[in-house]
């Protein structure tokens, strides 16, 4: 059986593991003039990891996938738990997805809406895992994260919501980027601020719960202005 299942894993077809990314004019002391869209009309930047908020990447592990570092790319539990709930249902009613398996998704454009997509992720994350170590495979979730509308990327976004790059980002920054992918389009903050509000205080009632940030401030971002570009 362990044969079997190494055999499937490895005859895994990989999608490109280099996603296109948006050709920036810089001026000269390195700062982004003007960007363009991929082929696909996505505002997808280049992403440094080392560039990018500790803090924003402490609180996303600790609100999307805390055993990312050893999880092997697939919480079975949780998988096993959503498969359970989508026979019932005829559908995926929770996820249970891992940073991993959500990068596979991302990767391959799929959707997890019926059994047959979620299997599919299951099997190109293992296989990422393979492929890749975690930091590259972290590395491509900053760089392919859904953020409302045509931005990918926790840099298209943070420079789209914010006008910053994703350097030094506010504890209420950090959450609504975190929040932004679960469902980009229903928590886009110029046409759903409620909802991004909302989801952002999760994001960091979650954060302060396992002792990324203190409850004070935790409270004191949740009280934060909105402060995005609409």
């Amino acid at each position: 059986a362990w044969f079997g299942f190494e055999r499937w894993v490895g005859a895994t077809q990989l999608p490109a593991l280099t996603p296109a990314t948006s050709v920036e004019v810089l001026a000269r002391d390195g700062r982004l003039l003007r960007a363009f869209t991929v082929e696909d009309g996505i505002w997808r930047l280049r992403v440094e990891p080392d560039l990018v908020d500790r803090g924003y990447v402490d609180m996303l592990l600790a609100y999307e996938d805390r055993r990312f570092y050893g999880d092997g790319g697939v919480a079975l539990r949780a998988v096993a738990r959503a498969a359970g709930q989508s026979l019932l249902s005829g559908r995926v009613v929770s996820g249970g997805s891992t940073i991993t398996m959500q990068v596979a998704r991302l990767l391959e454009g799929g959707s997890t809406g019926q059994l047959a997509g979620k299997l599919r992720q299951v099997r190109v994350a293992w296989a990422l895992e393979r492929e890749l170590d975690k930091s590259q495979i972290l590395a491509l979730y900053l760089q392919l994260a859904p953020m409302g509308g045509n931005l990918e990327g926790v840099r298209a976004g943070s420079l789209a919501w914010f006008g910053k790059e994703p350097e030094r980002l506010t504890e209420a920054q950090a959450a609504l980027l975190v929040a932004l992918p679960q469902a980009p389009t229903t928590r886009a903050p110029d046409a759903q601020p409620a909802a991004a509000l909302e989801a952002r205080g999760r994001v960091l009632q979650r954060a302060a719960a396992v002792g990324v940030i203190t409850a004070e401030t935790a409270q004191a971002a949740s009280g934060e202005a909105a402060h995005w570009r609409g």
